[in-house]
């Protein structure tokens, strides 16, 4: 493959594939993207150069790698399954990676279902945002085989600082469920700790200027308490999402009998909060349920 410029292929231009999808383009790579709205794919060509495809096959037709950063597990397999899917044009040799966040079972399906036709397989759910889709600066968790991931690891790096095999298929998703996990307990905690701090009259900012500096301190008391302390919730990973998230998460620790009591409890708080009209909200919004 490094012998010629390769060719990639990107669908879904949400505000994660966007963006990764663009840096690909500008770290020399021929892509070319696929998205449900033609508009949207038109938009980033106008952006970015490459060209669009009006369906999920004609754009892998001639690809080396094509990468898949859509909803859920059932617009993964609309663009990968029928007539118009990638697995009808994907040639053997080649790469289908999911950056899309779904469930181990698919992860697993979608690697045999590749592997029936010599074409490599790797999900590869990815952390950090809007943000860190924009920047860049993405973390990719990624499950498949060593050589088919040694194949693709420097496409992934375009958009990533981090990128890791995990494990067999499946071991991505089930890394980006152990990430979101984290996060439910971080986020619900802080949101009570905001919440008291303000109940006691404190300065909650100068507060956290003092804890940041110490053990208490996480990605989101650096990135979100003053935000949430201003009632602003507008940072990309919507409420909705996390639910899938934690769903995804929740129905995995049934299989393998692990306890998620917290989790569980964290994602009631959020159909709360969806209750509240809060569905795009970001995930720090979980504040919004101790303060109204």
């Amino acid at each position: 493959m490094s012998n010629h410029v390769m060719k990639v292929a990107f669908l879904g231009l949400g505000v994660m594939g966007f963006p990764m999808a663009g840096y690909l383009q500008q770290k020399g790579y021929h892509v070319t993207v696929y998205n449900r709205t033609l508009g949207k794919a038109e938009l980033w060509v106008t952006q970015y150069g490459g060209k669009a495809a009006l369906t999920p096959a004609s754009a892998a037709a001639d690809a080396d790698i094509v990468f898949m950063c859509v909803g859920n597990d059932d617009d993964v397999r609309s663009v990968v399954y029928g007539e118009e899917g990638v697995l009808t044009s994907l040639r053997a040799g080649s790469i289908l990676v999911d950056h899309t966040t779904a469930s181990a079972d698919l992860a697993r399906e979608l690697a045999q279902a590749a592997a029936a036709k010599g074409i490599g397989f790797l999900d590869a759910p990815v952390s950090g945002g809007q943000a860190g889709a924009e920047k860049g600066i993405l973390t990719v968790m990624v499950g498949g085989e060593s050589a088919v991931f040694a194949k693709a690891e420097a496409a992934m790096q375009s958009y990533a600082r981090c990128v890791k095999l995990l494990g067999p298929a499946g071991s991505g998703q089930l890394a980006k469920m152990v990430n979101q996990i984290c996060i439910a307990g971080v986020v619900q905690g802080l949101a009570e700790a905001l919440n008291f701090a303000k109940n006691a009259g404190l300065d909650g900012a100068a507060v956290v200027e003092v804890i940041s500096q110490g053990a208490a301190s996480s990605w989101q008391m650096q990135n979100r308490s003053l935000t949430m302390l201003d009632d602003k919730f507008d940072f990309g990973f919507a409420v909705d999402w996390m639910r899938k998230d934690l769903a995804i998460a929740l129905n995995e620790a049934r299989k393998n009998g692990s306890a998620l009591p917290l989790t569980a409890l964290v994602d009631q708080f959020y159909a709360e909060v969806q209750q509240m009209g809060g569905n795009r909200w970001d995930t720090s919004s979980l504040i919004k349920r101790l303060t109204r």
